[in-house]
């Protein structure tokens, strides 16, 4: 059940204005109708360190996971069927394992946990937990999701190919769930360009947002 609320306090400029890294805009807040509005447009938060105003992003080009292009290898699947995975059973413990200060590059900060928090709450994030045998948290992934749009945030894991296996029950998810989606990774990696995502231009990635936001969501 998703609630909506109330309506953004700010404008955001157009995301084709967004500098050469990316970079669109500083300031607003975290408000669940500020985030709503964000990702409506094609835009995310991320913290920087040393900017004490908060950053928001529309990349070009930006990271998509095509579902259709998705490749889990064969270790993958035999590492999946030493796991359970489940939905949005455990969503404060997932964004506390892609947080921990240990993890390098961790950008995650106490706000950004607590507005996340908060969306979940809506009904508007979502996570995959994946469970050894043993039953403990070995790793997962949490995104937003509006209509056909999952802006995946962050995954992490405890556990060999953990992450990977939340990953690959996501694409599954959103494909069994059909209509017009799109998985958005903001970024490439050399890790999630082997497992099929791939760059489109910002004008391609906001064309297939419009038509996805029209879909009924997966979750």
């Amino acid at each position: 059940m998703r609630t909506e609320p109330p309506p953004c306090a700010w404008s955001f400029p157009p995301p084709d204005a967004a500098g050469e890294q990316g970079l669109l805009a500083l300031g607003a807040d975290l408000e669940p109708g500020t985030l709503l509005a964000a990702y409506r447009s094609g835009i995310f938060p991320m913290p920087l360190t040393g900017t004490r105003e908060l950053p928001w992003f529309s990349p070009d080009p930006r990271g998509i996971v095509p579902l259709d292009d998705f490749r889990p290898s064969r270790s993958l699947r035999r590492s999946a069927r030493c796991f359970t995975v489940t939905a949005d059973t455990a969503f404060a413990d997932v964004i506390a394992g892609c947080a921990d200060p240990s993890r390098p590059g961790g950008w995650i900060t106490p706000a950004i946990r607590v507005a996340y928090e908060r969306l979940h709450a809506l009904g508007w994030a979502h996570s995959l937990e994946v469970w050894d045998a043993g039953g403990a948290l070995a790793g997962g992934l949490y995104g937003v999701e509006i209509g056909g749009l999952f802006a995946a945030e962050s995954k992490f894991h405890v556990r060999t190919d953990a992450s990977k296996v939340a990953l690959a029950a996501l694409v599954e998810r959103l494909r069994d769930a059909g209509g017009e989606r799109l998985l958005d990774v903001q970024w490439t990696t050399p890790h999630l360009l082997a497992l099929g995502a791939r760059d489109v231009a910002r004008a391609e990635y906001l064309r297939r947002l419009r038509a996805a936001l029209g879909t009924p969501p997966a979750f």
